[in-house]
């Protein structure tokens, strides 16, 4: 495997960290700001606007210079803003420096996906994806059950100069491990823009965002839900959280074999449909103790299959535009991540109990089948002679 490989998936450590460890000090942040739970998943939803506007804008702005430069000066503003976000003193502070910590994500997702395409051997493409994704679901084996058992014993800021630290170890690595492409873009704006004029190419926006919500109305809320429905201690969110990285390294390495041997998009729709099962088992049994240690992994193998899917059917469809498409792809997850957050905390808003956001992320997932399968029949019909 190429080296080049792993210091992408040192960035997707980085990233995936400071995406998910929020989830796991929710309770910790709220209590220390003095704020209600709901109102601090705010800043879930700020972070994935961030991604949202970010990943296309700083494509562009980006697009002539050469792939190593422009991954290493996305990561130091990474560093920059979650190092503010650690200091901030107020919840106004927090959602600015939130927002510009992800305005990078998206980016460095959508140029390191171009990358571990052009670093992979033929026929291995998706499962080079899913090595850089490796990163980010390592975090949630490895970094962010360790942030969270900071966070609950010590102080959810110091969760984030460890955030912080991972990404000044990204600089590094991708300065020694990642060799100089050549900039093979040669298309501006306006001709990257014209892959947008097409039906199918909405059509998949709209399927990443409304199927991987699912997956955001599940996670955004599991400590609270670990704690007030399953009855479990605070002190067992960590493995919780621990229990949902593995699996997420599991099913990470399964999307990416599975779509390199089935076209990824009827991967992406057997991964949507599989979580909408899980959801709904979680939502009627999360109650029994031993569920919830079982479904934390198995629902985290399932909705990550979708990842290196996801990435490749992007890819394939957006010829002569695959970076901008990549990046948008992880702008459309990120806004499947504020959906799934705000989605998922009406329910708890009127007064229903914590396992009621997991019903919406449900029909959210099988929502995402359904629109998976349009794009299938679309692309198909429209490529016929």
């Amino acid at each position: 495997m190429n080296k080049g490989l792993y210091a992408l998936a040192v960035g997707g450590f980085a990233i995936g960290m400071t995406e998910f460890s929020l989830m796991g000090v929710l309770p910790d942040l709220a209590k220390d700001l003095t704020i209600a739970i709901p109102k601090a998943a705010h800043l879930i939803a700020i972070y994935a606007l961030g991604v949202v506007v970010g990943a296309p804008t700083l494509v562009f702005i980006t697009g002539k210079y050469p792939a190593k430069r422009v991954l290493f000066w996305l990561m130091a503003i990474f560093v920059l803003f979650n190092t503010l976000f650690a200091l901030a003193p107020s919840f106004f502070l927090m959602g600015l420096s939130r927002f510009a910590a992800g305005l990078p994500h998206g980016a460095f997702f959508g140029v390191g996906s171009v990358v571990a395409v052009r670093l992979a051997k033929k026929g291995k493409e998706a499962q080079a994806i899913s090595i850089m994704f490796a990163g980010l679901t390592l975090a949630n084996l490895v970094g962010v059950p360790l942030g969270t058992f900071i966070g609950h014993h010590f102080s959810w800021r110091y969760t984030y100069f460890l955030v912080s630290a991972m990404g000044a170890l990204t600089l590094l690595s991708l300065w020694v491990l990642l060799p100089n492409l050549p900039n093979q873009s040669s298309q501006n704006l306006k001709e990257q823009l014209k892959y947008y004029t097409k039906g199918r190419a909405w059509l998949l926006v709209a399927v990443i965002s409304v199927g991987t919500g699912g997956l955001f109305a599940w996670v955004s809320y599991i400590a609270p839900m670990t704690e007030k429905v399953s009855g479990l201690p605070s002190s067992r969110v960590p493995l919780i959280m621990f229990l949902v990285g593995l699996g997420m390294v599991v099913g990470n390495l399964l999307g990416g074999k599975l779509a390199d041997t089935i076209a990824p998009i009827k991967a992406v729709m057997l991964s949507f449909l599989g979580m909408s099962v899980c959801l709904l088992i979680v939502h009627f049994m999360i109650h029994i103790e031993s569920v919830a240690y079982v479904m934390a992994f198995v629902t985290g193998v399932i909705a990550f299959t979708s990842g290196a899917p996801i990435q490749m059917a992007l890819i394939q469809d957006a010829k002569g535009a695959e970076t901008f498409a990549a990046a948008a792809g992880q702008a459309c997850f990120n806004l499947g991540n504020t959906l799934g957050a705000y989605l998922g905390g009406i329910p708890l808003m009127l007064g229903f109990a914590y396992n009621s956001p997991v019903l919406v992320g449900a029909g959210m997932a099988f929502l995402g089948v359904g629109l998976a399968y349009a794009f299938y029949r679309l692309k198909k019909k429209q490529l016929q002679p």
